[in-house]
Formats: C-alpha cells, structure tokens, sequence
C-alpha cells in the first residue's frame, strides 16, 4: 500500500515520538533514584523504541523500500532535522527525576489514545501492531501510576511532582498538536479521528491523578509546532547517533 504525503509524515511523527522518548527513557539506565527505576524505564525504552522500529519499517514498506537494518536507521537517524516531526515534549532535556516521570505518564496517557486511534486502520501491519503496542502500554502506565500513587502521597515527593507538572504544562498542548497529515490520515481510514479530540480526556485524567486542573483549551496550537526542532533537539540527536558515528557499519 502506498502512503500519501500526509498519511506517511503522520506515521513518521508518531515513530518520531516514539524513538525520541524511548531514547529519553533508557538515558535513566543507572542514575534513576533506585535499582527498580533503572530497570523499569530500560525496558519500558526498549518497547518505545521497539514501536519506532516497527512504524518505521511500515513507512519504508509502503515507500517500496526493504526494511532492512540500514533502511530503518537511515530513516531514524539520517534525515536532515527539519525532516523529523515529534513533538517538544519528548525532546525536552531534563536531569531531573520527577519531570522526567511526569512526562513518562502524560505521554503514555496520550499515547494510549493515539494508538486506539489506529487500532482499525487500513495500511497493512498498522492495525496489528496498535494491538501489541497498546498491551506493552498497559504495563507502562501501571508503572507510572503505582509509583504517582506512592510519591504522591508523601509532602515534599508531591512538591516536587507538581513543580514538574508545572514546567511540563506548556508542552502538553504539543503533545496533543494537530500532526501533520492528519486530516489525510482520517480521510484515508489510516486512523479514525484527530489527537487534539482528547483534550477534555486528557484535562480529567490529569485532574484525577495530580488533584491539579489544567487547561487545555487556551487555543489549540498549529501543526507548526511539530514543524520546528527545539534547541534540544540536536544534542540529543547528537547522544542517539554516538555508536553509528564512530562505527557507521553499526546497526540499532
């Protein structure tokens, strides 16, 4: 199945998203708080990136292209950044261990919704890997809320998770920015409706969990945020391709 212009740079944007946050999670291995935390955001990036291989191997099979070792890590490593489309939260560079597992749950919580999104969807193997994905997901978002459901508990872990939440806010709108093509995706039955839809979902989820109220609702932002790489982005670009720098016959 050939992918329209704009089907394909949707798909490219959720595999951007996954790659760069999997890549985000597995920079915890050995300075997370304790030896469980280490352990459990390793795997939990190992699946994120896992999914970024899998879509973009959807994208180059639709493109004709063997989805090979070195198709997949040129796709994933080897465009120009103007090129890429994730969104400003997963390239957000934080050292700090209550940002970063606030974002770990407010990118699962949306994530879980753009995978029901294409749950249905007509390109071959897309339909069939948001069921795996979403049962991997499951477990992570367990993860996030039974660790919240402690810390949140104690005086000064909560301090610090709402502080984090704070700085977060201003990304939340990106993760849930227009993608581009998106209205090509919908139409073409790729996924059956839009990311921004789950705002209100979204405003009551992170109610129920911090006891905080956000709003969403402010103006929804423009694809054009997905558009621009944040002065983040190239230095963790720079982290991801260390190994295939030095050694180009590398493969991820």
């Amino acid at each position: 199945m050939t992918l329209g212009t704009g089907t394909r740079s949707y798909l490219l944007a959720f595999a951007d998203d996954e790659h760069l946050i999997g890549q985000q999670h597995t920079e915890w291995i050995g300075v997370a708080p304790f030896l469980e935390e280490d352990l459990a955001f390793s795997s939990i990036g190992q699946d994120e990136l896992g999914h970024a291989a899998m879509l973009y191997e959807i994208v180059l099979d639709a493109d004709g292209v063997l989805p090979d070792d070195a198709t997949i890590d040129a796709l994933a490593y080897r465009r120009n950044a103007a090129d890429y489309r994730s969104c400003l939260l997963v390239e957000y560079r934080t050292d700090d261990w209550a940002t970063a597992l606030v974002r770990h749950w407010l990118y699962d919580t949306v994530e879980q919704a753009r995978w029901g999104l294409i749950e249905g969807s007509s390109v071959d193997g897309l339909a069939e890997l948001a069921v795996h994905a979403a049962r991997e997901e499951s477990f992570h978002r367990l993860h996030a809320d039974a660790l919240l459901d402690v810390l949140l508990q104690d005086t000064a872990a909560r301090r610090r998770i709402l502080a984090a939440l704070c700085r977060l806010e201003p990304r939340i709108l990106d993760l849930i920015a227009p993608i581009p093509g998106e209205a090509e995706a919908v139409a073409a039955g790729v996924a059956t409706g839009r990311i921004c839809d789950f705002a209100p979902e979204l405003e009551a989820a992170i109610r129920a969990r911090f006891g905080v109220s956000v709003d969403l609702s402010t103006g929804e932002p423009g694809t054009e945020s997905r558009l621009a790489r944040s002065a983040d982005f190239d230095p963790l670009m720079s982290r991801m391709r260390e190994v295939l720098d030095f050694d180009p016959a590398a493969t991820w």
